[in-house]
């Protein structure tokens, strides 16, 4: 599929009235079923760029300092699964359809998946929107909590006819009867489309399990926890980490795992471990949330250094420990296009938002829904004003580093 390029208006001009500014200034203060366009599957994804903008794929914050250029990373990119995840919500022809000029917005789900889960048996708790204004100078994510209540549209691929529910229930609504996780995928973007009235460019499936290859790939990574939290999900025994099914059926004496309050280098295991806690946590989910976007941004830094972007070997490595993490959706942008087009924008121009203010905001049987300035904040996405928004509403900018 070709790359359209006169769909969307062209990137203003430094000095043109409305652009977006390319520096958010620190506030003051503490801290479905085809009926979209057609998608095509493609052996190379765009992984040159998105990858460092994601988190995972965090290997290259200029497209121009990658060694051995598109055949290089089109050959390690080959074992990156590819899938059609947006079906009814990707952009149509009339928002710019695969043209990358203007905004690029993204849809990035993490499921938590267990070898023995079957594919219509998981959840995506994490649901994040990634934003790139028009200026490619910067990258947002935006958190959606996974308790918000959601009008989860009918989809005939899994048979289901429509109805209310937890918003994270809609991955698992799409992919029951052989939907599989292309089938949660677009009902989940369908479902955020008709919340929000964003529609996407493409998307990524990120399991965690696979996530941890792409830490060890990168050693380590520095976290800062904010809050002491006992793990609820891992336990050491006799010095190692194992999950708590495993650590009781040792027969052995063990402990959880406890995330002391302070910043160090963190282990694949328990970087994942810890960006998974939302009990006992002050702000539950919305920690949560948090913890999240500070581990994507951690793993984009550490990608950029020691070498890791100019040498082709550690590039390599990197790139096919996230292949096993990722199922990709580009659109049929070819990977090229995304490099060149992304190139300005590095692991220090990622900004990372909060929804509701980073606290509840309930609606009635343990769901929440979003809050005013919430909705203004998607309406500025749509609109490709987010950076003004947060100028004037520095509230909504995560406390994590």
């Amino acid at each position: 599929m070709s790359v359209q390029t006169s769909r969307r208006p062209q990137s203003l001009e430094p000095g043109s009235p409305g652009r977006v500014p390319p520096i958010i200034p620190t506030p003051p203060g503490p801290g479905g079923p085809g009926g979209g366009k057609k998608r095509t599957k493609r052996k190379d994804p765009l992984w040159a760029k998105l990858t460092v903008i994601f988190g995972a794929v965090l290997m290259m914050t200029s497209g121009l300092a990658i060694v051995g250029s598109k055949a290089v990373i089109g050959q390690a990119t080959n074992s990156i699964d590819q899938g059609n995840l947006l079906g009814e919500a990707g952009k149509s022809d009339a928002e710019g359809g695969n043209s990358l000029d203007g905004p690029i917005d993204m849809l990035l789900l993490g499921v938590d998946a267990r070898q023995r889960w079957a594919a219509d048996d998981v959840r995506s708790d994490t649901i994040i929107i990634l934003h790139i204004p028009a200026s490619h100078d910067q990258a947002y994510l935006i958190s959606i909590p996974r308790d918000t209540e959601a009008q989860i549209p009918a989809f005939e691929k899994s048979g289901y006819r429509g109805g209310t529910d937890k918003i994270n229930a809609a991955f698992q609504i799409g992919a029951r009867n052989g939907g599989g996780w292309e089938g949660g995928a677009q009902l989940m973007a369908k479902t955020i489309k008709s919340m929000t009235g964003i529609s996407f460019d493409g998307a990524a499936i990120i399991n965690f399990g696979g996530f941890k290859n792409v830490i060890d790939a990168l050693g380590t990574v520095r976290i800062c926890v904010s809050h002491e939290v006992p793990s609820h999900h891992m336990s050491m025994v006799e010095g190692k980490p194992m999950w708590n099914a495993d650590a009781k059926k040792s027969g052995k004496p063990y402990k959880p795992v406890v995330h002391k309050k302070g910043c160090k280098e963190m282990e694949g295991w328990e970087a994942l471990d810890f960006a998974r806690q939302r009990y006992l946590l002050p702000n539950s989910d919305y920690d949560r949330q948090q913890n999240q976007q500070q581990l994507i941004k951690a793993m984009a830094k550490k990608a950029t250094e020691k070498g890791m972007l100019t040498n082709p070997i550690k590039l390599n490595q990197l790139i096919k420990a996230a292949g096993k993490a990722f199922i990709l959706d580009t659109g049929g942008v070819p990977i090229a296009d995304f490099i060149f087009t992304l190139k300005g924008v590095s692991g220090n121009d990622l900004v990372t938002l909060r929804t509701n203010g980073g606290t509840y905001s309930p609606a009635g049987n343990g769901r929440e829904k979003f809050n005013e300035t919430t909705m203004e904040m998607f309406q500025a996405v749509k609109k490709d004003k987010l950076a003004d928004f947060v100028v004037s509403n520095p509230s909504v900018l995560s406390t994590r580093k």
